[in-house]
C-alpha cells in the first residue's frame, strides 16, 4: 500500500499549480483530483497539453486533433475547471522534440514565461519512468521550464501507466466526489469508443480510478 502525505498538511498546501499533460485525457487520468481541488480553491494557474493527440488514430487528421481538444474541454468542465487557462503546445503526437533541439528550447522558454506570468509554485506532470515517449518528453519539458522560470518551482510527477516509486516522497491530494473523475474521463469518447473509427482504446479498467491523486516529489525548489 502506497503511503503519502496529505497535500493539505504539506508545505505545498497553498501552492499555485500548473498541470502538464502529454495528451488530452492524461489530465483526467493522472491529475484529475489535483485539478478539481486546485480549481475549486483558486490555486490552479493553468493546464498545458503537450500534443494534439492526433496520433491516437491511424488517419491522424486535423479532425482527430479538434475532437480531442473539444473532449478535453468537456472533461475539464465536468471537474469544474473549464475556466482555467489552457495552453496547447502543438507537438506532433509520438514525435517529441529532442531535448537539445532549438524547438525544445523555444517551448521550454515559452512555458517558463507562462510560469512566471501565472506565478506558478509547483508543476504536476507525467513521470519520466513511463514508457510512452510523450510522457517522458512532457517531464523533460517541465523540468527545463522550471529551471528557466527564474522563480522557485517544485516538480511533481503523476503516474498514468506507472506506479509511484517506493522510496520517493509522495503527496496525496484531497479526494474527488464519487464518480466525478469517471464522468470526466467518459468525455474523452474518441479514446473510449469507436466514435472516430479504429484507433487507440483506453482499457476499461481505467474507469476505476482512485478518488485521490498520488504525486511523487521529483524536485523540491521552495
Amino acid at each position: 500500500m502506497v503511503t503519502a502525505e496529505p497535500l493539505m498538511r504539506s508545505c505545498w498546501s497553498q501552492a499555485r499549480w500548473l498541470v502538464l499533460a502529454p495528451h488530452p485525457d492524461d489530465e483526467t487520468l493522472g491529475a484529475g483530483a489535483l485539478i478539481a481541488h486546485c480549481a475549486a480553491s483558486d490555486r490552479l494557474g493553468g493546464i498545458v497539453f503537450l500534443t494534439d493527440g492526433m496520433g491516437s488514430h491511424p488517419e491522424g487528421t486535423p479532425r482527430i486533433a479538434m475532437t480531442r481538444r473539444r473532449e478535453a474541454g468537456h472533461a475539464l468542465g465536468r471537474i469544474k475547471a473549464a475556466a482555467i487557462p489552457k495552453i496547447w503546445m502543438g507537438w506532433r503526437d509520438a514525435h517529441p522534440y529532442p531535448t537539445d533541439s532549438k524547438a525544445f528550447a523555444r517551448d521550454a522558454d515559452r512555458l517558463a514565461a507562462f510560469i512566471r506570468w501565472r506565478r506558478i509554485d509547483a508543476i504536476a506532470v507525467s513521470d519520466h519512468s513511463e514508457a510512452h515517449c510523450d510522457h517522458v518528453a512532457a517531464y523533460r519539458l517541465a523540468e527545463a521550464a522550471s529551471r528557466r522560470a527564474k522563480r522557485p518551482v517544485s516538480l511533481f510527477a503523476y503516474h498514468v501507466w506507472s506506479d509511484p516509486p517506493r522510496l520517493a516522497r509522495r503527496i496525496a491530494t484531497p479526494a474527488m466526489p464519487v464518480g466525478r473523475r469517471r464522468h470526466a474521463l467518459l468525455a474523452h469518447r474518441s479514446q473510449m469508443s469507436p466514435v472516430m473509427g479504429d484507433g487507440f482504446r483506453l482499457p476499461r479498467e481505467k474507469l476505476r480510478m482512485p478518488a485521490r491523486d498520488i504525486l511523487t516529489v521529483r524536485k523540491d525548489r521552495r
